[in-house]
């Protein structure tokens, strides 16, 4: 298969009315990644393998996506709306450069997979002049029905000229095609458009093939697979099969869900070994955890990073940019963000952490807040290795608070704070004595 070459063309010149949404519909995500992105990592790819989008005009923001995970793509316009076998011809100059594969496939279709792909390819590679992704419909109406002869596919019968025996037949045609390279032109410039609504069909490629001698073929696969999304309900429908996938995915490679149908994962979600995730968490894109790290009931993660043996929530916040090192904690109703925690940092509850660098093994004391944000700019607050927050204190930024220093409870620091030294600031409830205690306690542990 690796030594065929492939043309796969996405088809995204709909206009996604039925969405009643701003966003082109193939932008709307589906576990975090658009639907355009999913069918694109599904389509072929490396040495040999070129891709065409056809969109319609004034698509500006999918050819963006598009280029965004394909920089090799190439962008054809279908400037009239005049059927499916119209859009694929829009990408005429990138079929008549030749492949031995041509895939057809849609931007709305984002659970189909690279192995269905494959699939196809193979029925080509057999000596199939076409090969048609067939399912078997629950409820067929208004489906085109895959008029089969055995093994051979003989036409695709749409709803409205179908016979009553052939409504009745439940395998259905998922509009997703693969072609000889060599004759797919010739197949697509037979297809003409003496219909009722004046439109060219791809469907019409099968009985044209059928009638200059050559082979069409049918795989199935299930129907879940090749659900097209035109409505927020089916977007929904569409995230719930996809969800499944990537847990039951997690759990066959060791993570523990503890109540698996409560968890939501992206489809980039990377684990390492012996991670558990209890109920009611929710993963966004760009996460990596690492060996033996827990997440705790209701916490949310995006684009961060989770080292080894961490403990999140449960009830905590990690938004973009932030990353745990070994062994750290972050506790409940925590939030970080660009927020660079070293190993054994702990972080236990009620804070707010963010834009800040924070040395291993220190200590952030409850009700601590980063102030970063002046109402113009946002300041880095760093903290240094074996320093110790005390509970309800404010670090105002741009501030360095050295290795191993104390800071008291209920202090508001606005000024550095140099190694090893205790620092009070506005905090009338705190002695100086207490503090000197437990800073001289804090130095004990250090050392341990």
């Amino acid at each position: 298969m690796t030594a065929r070459s492939s043309l796969t063309i996405v088809l995204d010149a709909g206009e996604g009315t039925r969405m009643r949404a701003s966003l082109p519909k193939v932008l709307h995500p589906v576990a975090g990644e658009s639907m355009l992105a999913h069918v694109l990592a599904a389509a072929p790819s490396g040495d040999g393998a070129r891709l065409a989008v056809v969109l319609g005009p004034e698509h500006a923001a999918v050819e963006t996506e598009a280029k965004r995970l394909r920089p090799d793509v190439d962008i054809f316009i279908q400037r009239e709306r005049l059927g499916t076998a119209h859009a694929v011809l829009a990408a005429r100059e990138a079929i008549a450069r030749g492949a031995d594969d041509l895939l057809i496939a849609f931007g709305d279709t984002p659970l189909i997979t690279a192995a269905t792909f494959a699939r196809l390819r193979a029925q080509l590679a057999e000596g199939a002049a076409l090969a048609v992704l067939g399912f078997r419909a629950a409820d067929p109406t208004g489906y085109g029905r895959l008029l089969m002869d055995g093994r051979t596919l003989v036409a695709i019968r749409e709803q409205a000229d179908a016979t009553e025996a052939e409504r009745a037949i439940t395998l259905c045609n998922a509009g997703v095609m693969a072609m000889d390279g060599r004759h797919a032109l010739a197949i697509l410039d037979k297809i003409g458009n003496a219909n009722s609504k004046g439109e060219y069909y791809l469907v019409d490629a099968v009985a044209i093939a059928r009638a200059q001698g050559l082979d069409a073929a049918v795989i199935e696969t299930s129907e879940d697979e090749v659900r097209g999304i035109n409505t927020k309900a089916q977007l929904a429908e569409a995230e719930a099969v996809m969800q499944n996938r990537l847990r039951q995915a997690a759990m066959d490679a060791g993570v523990t869900l503890i109540a698996p149908e409560t968890v939501y994962l992206a489809a980039d979600t990377k684990f390492g070994k012996d991670v558990t995730i209890e109920p009611f968490v929710v993963i966004g894109p760009g996460v990596s955890i690492g060996d033996g790290a827990v997440i705790h009931s209701f916490s949310h993660v995006v684009q961060s990073t989770l080292g080894r043996n961490t403990l999140l929530g449960p009830f905590a916040r990690l938004r973009p940019g932030t990353s745990m090192g070994d062994g750290a904690k972050i506790g409940n109703f925590v939030e970080a963000k660009a927020a660079v925690l070293e190993a054994g940092v702990k972080v236990n509850h009620l804070s707010y952490i963010g834009d800040a660098h924070v040395g291993a093994h220190s200590n952030i004391g409850a009700g601590t807040i980063t102030c970063n944000y002046d109402g113009f700019n946002k300041h880095k607050t760093r903290i240094g290795e074996g320093a110790f927050i005390g509970t309800n204190t404010s670090l105002v930024a741009p501030i360095n608070i050295g290795a191993r220093a104390y800071i008291g409870s209920g202090s508001v620091i606005t000024r550095d704070v140099p190694e090893d030294a205790l620092a009070l600031e506005r905090s009338p409830q705190t002695t100086r004595e207490g503090a000197a205690a437990r800073f001289r306690a804090a130095k004990m542990r250090n050392k341990k």
